[in-house]
């Protein structure tokens, strides 16, 4: 029973000292990173698992050092709106993630947020 406490204390610590890079990371992908995502990855999407559904694309996240990539997946339609996927926009040298969203199909006032 012990080396399981102590195996728990050892995640705990390691926890401890990670917690403070998660955080750092997070905040530097609103900054912007210098290096653009690779390609998509691009994949037949599964069939839809009713009707209704619009399928949100894959992309790249940045995990604080590297891209990773973030596999698509079904989300429930949303009357009147129609779903922008996730991309990187390039502003001067960096990169910055823009989050997929919902959009109202009316034109004029869309906000973002």
């Amino acid at each position: 029973m012990r080396t399981k406490n102590w195996l728990l204390c050892l995640l705990i610590a390691v926890a401890a000292l990670l917690a403070p890079f998660a955080s750092q990371a997070e905040s530097r992908v609103s900054i912007g990173v210098t290096i653009g995502p690779p390609p998509p990855v691009v994949v037949a999407p599964p069939p839809a698992p009713a009707p209704g559904y619009v399928w949100a694309p894959g992309y790249w996240a940045w995990n604080g050092y590297q891209h990773v990539w973030v596999g698509g997946n079904w989300i429930a339609a949303r009357p009147g709106y129609y779903w922008v996927p996730d991309r990187w926009e390039r502003r001067g040298p960096q990169w910055h993630h823009v989050h997929g969203h919902w959009k109202n199909r009316g034109h004029g006032h869309g906000h973002h947020h």
